[in-house]
């Protein structure tokens, strides 16, 4: 396990937003490489991204920042407030305060949807990207099945409880997985509470709110023009073979819009490769290298 720095940054609205800082490990000013930022999925946190910081910190600057309603990130006081223009708003001030320029995003779902909309705004910040099992068009059957357990508020009173309960959520997204792998993902999106003894997932029930709202007959926003964006940077785009939320076709028009990037189908996978698989790995490897050779 490589060490860490718990840091924090506060947003508009005075929250306390945590993140976790992986310096270089040739010196405290870098060694000119730009940073990688993690960016999680809707209901998870910097946890996520251990296998990942594991693997490239020390030669790489990882921060892994938790958006607000998330693992030891302040809690919203508005639930309006969890959707991706105030995300991309708190983010923008981490980067102003730690005055970086441009930065790989590693960003799985949700985290993926946040660095299509930067882009959109501001592409010469973004050195590379890997977008993790989502893009511009958002399958229905996989927003129905986010739903279903996004925000329901259970506790477990054991470890072996939670995880259980975990398999048969999601099941279907990780279908090799044995009692190991379920214990270790429940200790990726829960945590044990001082207060009642209980496990519970670590994040604000109301993040759901928005995100239940939507409308299924409303014209979908065009996220297009994010992916776009990126073209002429090095990119790496994953879709778990399973995947309900990202179909084959919008990931192969994907990458007829993108040629340039390294499209890879994780298999035996859903929604969404954790990033420790081996062709994940390979892929990740692959644009960080595209990135140091780029300067």
């Amino acid at each position: 396990m490589i060490n860490y720095t718990d840091r924090f940054w506060s947003s508009r609205d005075g929250l306390r937003l945590h993140y976790r800082d992986y310096a270089v490990r040739e010196a405290p000013g870098g060694n000119g490489r730009p940073p990688v930022l993690c960016l999680h999925g809707l209901s998870r946190n910097a946890r996520d991204f251990d296998g990942v910081a594991n693997r490239i910190a020390g030669e790489w600057r990882v921060l892994i920042p938790e958006m607000r309603g998330r693992g030891d990130s302040d809690y919203a006081k508005d639930p309006k407030t969890y959707d991706i223009a105030q995300y991309l708003d708190d983010l923008t001030l981490l980067l102003e305060e730690e005055k970086i320029e441009r930065f790989v995003a590693i960003g799985t779902s949700m985290g993926a949807l946040m660095t299509m909309v930067f882009a959109t705004i501001d592409r010469d910040r973004i050195a590379g990207a890997l977008l993790n099992d989502i893009g511009p068009v958002l399958e229905r059957e996989g927003l129905d099945a986010i739903l279903e357990y996004v925000g329901q508020g259970r506790s477990f009173p054991t470890w072996m409880h939670a995880a259980r309960a975990i398999s048969e959520t999601l099941g279907n997204a990780y279908p090799d997985y044995e009692i190991a792998d379920w214990l270790a993902l429940a200790k990726r999106l829960m945590v044990l509470t001082s207060s009642t003894g209980r496990i519970v997932f670590d994040y604000d029930m109301a993040i759901a709110e928005p995100f239940s709202k939507i409308d299924p007959e409303a014209p979908a926003a065009d996220l297009w023009p994010g992916l776009d964006a990126l073209n002429g940077r090095p990119v790496a785009m994953l879709r778990g073979e399973l995947s309900a939320l990202l179909s084959p076709a919008t990931f192969e028009k994907m990458g007829r819009r993108l040629p340039e990037a390294d499209a890879v189908t994780v298999p035996r996978v859903g929604h969404a490769p954790t990033l420790d698989e081996p062709e994940a790995v390979g892929a990740l490897d692959r644009l960080l290298a595209r990135v140091a050779a780029a300067g």
